[in-house]
């Protein structure tokens, strides 16, 4: 497989789940981490945490490491909100484009994500509150009018299907290929919270999937959170994504079928994890370590 394998700041606890005034690792030594453990890109994490401008491009440069790619998430579905919001996607391109501007190999993947409602970030237990026909609409035209922007600028977007947004169960994400210009990043551990099976998706959005984000997931724990009427930061506190090879998900096989494919592009690692409070940041990151070690590893075959 033509691919590279990435890390990113979410399996390091630092994301917009991150809890306000939590101790988190600082830049520097999360690259460090994940050089050593073999990775060769890093995804871009909150806007800002690995610099802007020259001082991104320095820092990539001293650690040998591109990056893959970064989460935009816009409110496609609220014409208003998605208007307020392009100055935020404006910045972010101007990141990815400071980014490039050092790169010699691949072009990082803006990643596009819907903001979702309260509503489905609160429970999994779904009774509803998906979009109407008009809602749809609204969805659709603004991802085509951020996608342009992308494009304007040199890169080529992806969608991500993100837990408690609009786009997140089978049927959401088929409705969203069929209406958007734009291909996906499969996310193996949200594909998972939205009811959907990875090998299955494979074969069916397989030519439409334009990037990899791979989660490894404890299901029983999951289900445990599910049925408890828990929503994300719940998910995300549990510790039901882990490393590669820990958990439920039939990654081979996933792998495999991207194989058959022809896939070239970045691989993104993401354990989506929160430190316990009160949690010493240096033991938080001896686990991150080995887990990034471990998945890394299990890659070897693929990339």
């Amino acid at each position: 497989m033509k691919a590279d394998a990435a890390g990113a700041p979410v399996s390091f606890g630092v994301f917009e789940m991150t809890p306000e005034g939590a101790e988190t690792v600082g830049p520097d030594e999360m690259l460090e981490i994940l050089v050593r453990t073999g990775y060769t890109g890093i995804d871009l994490g909150p806007l800002g945490f690995l610099g802007r401008g020259d001082e991104l491009r320095r820092r990539l440069d001293r650690f040998g490491v591109e990056l893959a790619g970064g989460w935009v998430e816009l409110p496609f579905s609220d014409d208003e909100a998605f208007e307020d919001s392009l100055p935020e996607l404006e910045e972010a391109l101007r990141v990815f484009s400071d980014a490039a501007a050092s790169s010699r190999g691949r072009l990082p993947k803006p990643t596009l994500a819907d903001h979702g409602s309260a509503e489905r970030k609160s429970s999994f237990q779904r009774t509803g509150g998906g979009l109407d026909s008009a809602g749809w609409e609204r969805l659709a035209r603004n991802a085509e009018r951020a996608a342009s922007r992308v494009r304007a600028v040199g890169f080529e977007p992806t969608f991500h299907h993100h837990a408690g947004t609009f786009v997140e169960a089978p049927d959401e994400i088929d409705r969203f290929l069929e209406l958007v210009d734009v291909d996906l990043t499969l996310d193996t551990g949200h594909l998972l919270l939205g009811g959907g099976d990875p090998l299955e998706a494979v074969r069916r959005w397989g030519p439409r999937i334009n990037h990899l984000h791979l989660k490894d997931v404890d299901t029983a724990r999951l289900n445990s959170v599910i049925g408890a009427g828990g929503g994300m930061t719940e998910v995300w506190s549990s510790g039901a994504f882990v490393a590669f090879g820990r958990g439920d998900i039939d990654l081979p096989a996933v792998l495999n079928a991207m194989d058959e494919l022809g896939y070239d592009g970045w691989i993104v690692v993401e354990q989506d994890v929160l430190p316990a409070p009160g949690s010493p940041l240096a033991e938080f990151l001896r686990h991150r370590e080995h887990d990034q070690h471990v998945s890394r590893e299990f890659l070897r075959p693929w990339c």
